[in-house]
């Protein structure tokens, strides 16, 4: 596969205004479905400001200070356990669902005289000796990592401590949270119509902040100045904003300084809002470098096109691990991290790409490129990490019926994919971030892209 520079000019698309919602009875299946697969009396799903992704995906709710608890159980029973902050902003995410105040959860030093016992407010809904009860934590331990991975390990251990007191040695709390995250059978790797809708229009915004940074960077800025250009406008973050320049060690998840920026420097940035995340990172130079071109960009990008290539619904993890890893050829780097990776309310949900995974692509899975060539020569930088979605018939033409500008959209991506960059995918692969793959590898020639000849 022969990569080449090729004169393009970057697609700019027309942002929709508002996000597609979700409807409050696609939350309440979401939820009825995780009570059923769970098998329990009582699942109980932890959340904070940090790990909000599996409470936001079920119910729509997500913490700004405090922590919270989803309790579901039997009857159709729905609550919400908040702090004081919290119980007034349940209704405006979560109307269906019961809010419950305890203080606990508030922060240090707020008033504490009305609920403060979380086993209190525990067991007046009906948690009790002899229940079972299925725990939902930000992640979850493999059986190579723990003697027990049916113990909940990613919860305060606080919370877990209380939960037992109060089903006592007749009852049993278990970790259920691989029925969310898991890579194949996780309810978040199975996304509908109308969440791969929301998660289209995160990737356009996020994508227009990226290459605003990078059309407008000049040598000079500061990295906060460069930053100022993405025009942040306030959507939710999956991940800092991120943005590093310089001559030495170019670590991506570095937030910007007052660091000016200088020709010849390696940059990236990135930008990470619910359901995606899209990253560019080249040279500040005006002119193309040969050396760099060849012994860096040519393999990283053939290990890309490889990877949009061979992704397709039933393929394994293990199948893409090897052929990204094989397209590099003999280039001194790899891919740091996992060659893609599932996203969602978090920027990284778990991975079907592993080597000698035999986990398979599937419908409905929203993924993140996240090819990260490692190690590279100091001063050196590049990356191309974009979101896609994973589609079967039934879903596009879902998608297709009932958001048709979302549908059209993609197919236009498809097409410049193939008709300009040279990437031909498999009819369910489904570009959601605006420009997918445009890698302009100098930034003050940010025409000039990676293209399969």
């Amino acid at each position: 596969m022969k990569i080449e520079l090729r004169e393009i000019p970057f697609p700019s698309e027309d942002i929709p205004p508002s996000c597609p919602q979700i409807a409050a009875e696609a939350y309440e299946q979401r939820v009825h479905l995780l009570y059923s697969k769970a098998g329990v009396d009582w699942v109980v799903v932890y959340g904070d400001r940090e790990h909000l992704a599996n409470l936001a995906f079920l119910t729509g709710y997500d913490p700004r200070f405090e922590e919270a608890l989803l309790l579901v159980g039997p009857r159709q029973q729905r609550f919400m356990v908040v702090g004081n902050e919290g119980r007034g902003y349940v209704p405006l995410t979560t109307p269906w669902v019961d809010a419950l105040l305890c203080q606990s959860l508030s922060l240090a030093g707020q008033p504490r005289s009305d609920a403060p016992r979380l086993a209190d407010v525990l067991g007046t809904v009906g948690i009790g000796r002899g229940a079972r009860v299925g725990v939902v934590g930000w992640k979850y331990l493999e059986p190579e990592e723990t003697d027990d991975p049916t113990r909940p390990a990613f919860v305060p251990a606080y919370m877990v401590d209380v939960l037992r007191s109060l089903v006592g040695a007749d009852g049993s709390v278990t970790d259920v949270t691989h029925q969310m995250m898991h890579p194949t059978h996780g309810l978040r790797a199975n996304n509908s119509a109308a969440q791969i809708a929301a998660f289209e229009w995160s990737a356009m915004r996020a994508s227009a902040c990226v290459f605003r940074l990078l059309h407008g960077l000049r040598p000079g800025m500061s990295e906060f100045e460069a930053v100022g250009l993405m025009r942040y406008e306030g959507d939710p973050l999956s991940a800092h904003i991120m943005c590093a320049t310089g001559k030495g060690n170019i670590v991506g998840l570095r937030s910007p300084s007052a660091k000016r920026i200088e020709l010849g420097d390696g940059a990236t940035t990135a930008a990470s809002f619910w359901g995606s995340l899209v990253c560019r990172a080249g040279m500040v130079l005006d002119q193309v470098d040969e050396a760099f071109f060849t012994g860096v960009v040519t393999p990283y990008f053939r290990a890309m096109a490889t990877w949009y290539q061979t992704l397709r619904i039933g393929v394994t993890g293990g199948e893409i691990h090897k052929a990204v890893t094989a397209a590099f050829g003999n280039a001194p780097f790899n891919s740091m991290l996992n060659p893609g990776h599932l996203v969602s309310f978090d920027e990284w949900v778990h991975t079907p790409i592993r080597p000698g995974s035999t986990e398979a692509i599937a419908s409905g899975m929203a993924l993140q490129t996240d090819i990260i060539p490692y190690p590279l020569r100091a001063g050196q930088a590049l990356n191309c990490e974009d979101t896609l979605a994973i589609a079967d018939a039934s879903l596009r033409a879902e998608l297709q019926s009932k958001y048709p500008d979302v549908w059209a959209r993609i197919g236009a991506r498809r097409a410049f994919m193939r008709d300009q960059l040279g990437i031909t995918l498999a009819d369910e692969v489904l570009p959601l971030s605006t420009a997918p793959a445009y890698l302009p590898p100098f930034w003050l020639k940010n025409k000039s892209v990676c293209a399969v000849a």
